[in-house]
């Protein structure tokens, strides 16, 4: 899509996201029309109905950085969806871009290894899992046994049955993310193993399709989630995204439970697995053994996936 499609598309959905109470406007009887109106948007922000217009429709694509400003306080734009607004109003690059690979610096994977008792990974660019530590590789899966067009979270989220069974939430966290992948879609329009993964997950999920044309976007700061494992249950865990210092396209998640509560219980105990398992053997998979019980344990414990 060219640079005045995708901001006048963004524009049009934030505007219809917008209640006319949340930005100070009383909306009259009869109003048919969801959210804001054009003219409404125009006139909070200070803007010319007809300039409004043409930059909805795509005939202008490089607003000033006012007019930009003007229009996230017109809406009452999240940080998220303000730093989205902001990338798409900036001029277009020309040529498709060539990313460089990226690499984990040899002391995240230390302190990767490090926590043993959290699970930790590390997305780059477009979700793809650059590096992560045992224990997220048996909470999720393990990305370093996957083929490395295939390490990408938001990709094993939509494309493999296994995710939905890891998530109670699933619907949340994959709605989630595909709005970070749009996020990074922004900061990053000439992509070209972006638009290949955005082919991809098109073809194969009619949720990736949904979400996507929604233009919803998300940022990734802390959260908690809910997740399933077969051996020990149910786990709530916090997260931190904690962006890497001199790599501003790296993100080091890592997750603990609420100390004393049965979710920290739970961890500890799925640690303690992953350690022993560890032992003599080579890194757990989803498929190994402690993945479904530590051999005999599977029939009575996982009773199978």
């Amino acid at each position: 899509m060219t640079a005045g499609h995708d901001l006048g598309a963004f524009l049009r959905a934030c505007r219809a996201a917008t209640e006319p109470e949340s930005v100070g406007l009383t909306p009259g009887p009869g109003r048919r029309v969801r959210g804001l109106r054009r003219e409404e948007v125009a006139h909070l922000a200070g803007l010319s109905v007809d300039y409004y217009s043409r930059l909805e429709q795509g005939r202008h694509t490089s607003p000033s950085d006012s007019v930009v400003e003007a229009l996230v306080a017109a809406m009452g734009l999240d940080a998220a969806a303000a730093t989205h607004l902001r990338d798409l109003a900036r001029p277009p690059r020309r040529g498709a871009e060539r990313p460089s690979v990226q690499r984990v610096r040899p002391a995240v994977h230390q302190l990767l290894g490090s926590l043993t008792e959290h699970p930790a990974l590390v997305l780059g660019r477009r979700t793809d899992v650059l590096a992560s530590n045992r224990l997220a590789a048996e909470l999720m899966t393990d990305f370093d046994a996957l083929p490395a067009p295939r390490r990408n979270y938001v990709r094993w989220l939509l494309l493999d049955p296994a995710a939905r069974e890891v998530f109670p939430d699933w619907r949340t966290v994959s709605a989630q993310a595909v709005g970070t992948l749009r996020l990074d879609a922004g900061r990053h329009p000439a992509d070209g193993l972006l638009e290949q993964l955005l082919g991809e997950l098109t073809l194969n999920s009619e949720e990736f399709t949904r979400w996507w044309t929604e233009r919803t976007v998300h940022e990734r700061t802390h959260g908690r989630k809910r997740f399933h494992h077969h051996l020990v249950g149910e786990l709530v865990l916090d997260f931190e995204a904690l962006s890497l210092p001199g790599d501003p396209d790296q993100t080091l998640f890592v997750y603990s439970a609420e100390a004393g509560s049965a979710s920290h219980e739970r961890l500890t105990d799925l640690a303690s697995r992953v350690a022993e398992f560890r032992e003599g053997r080579p890194r757990a998979r989803r498929s190994d053994p402690v993945a479904r019980g530590r051999g005999s344990e599977a029939g009575s414990e996982a009773g199978g996936e």
